[in-house]
């Protein structure tokens, strides 16, 4: 019975480890997460302004005549 009790306090301690570490993991990856989406964001900005630069240029251009 003794026995019985000690693997079962083992298996509760490796349960409560990797929860933890799930729990440290999660955070990590929340963050990497909002790191990349802050980026995704920054690259969206960037390919709009160069979207309408080029629209802008495509405007100046003078229509061929032919």
């Amino acid at each position: 019975m003794k026995a019985e009790f000690e693997s079962l306090e083992d298996k509760v301690a490796l349960l409560i480890q990797l929860y933890n570490d799930s729990r440290i993991e999660n955070s990590q990856l929340r963050e990497a997460l909002m790191t990349s989406n802050a980026q995704c964001n920054a690259l969206n900005a960037k390919i709009d302004v160069a979207a309408n630069r080029l629209e802008s240029l495509l405007m100046e251009l003078p229509e061929d005549g032919a």
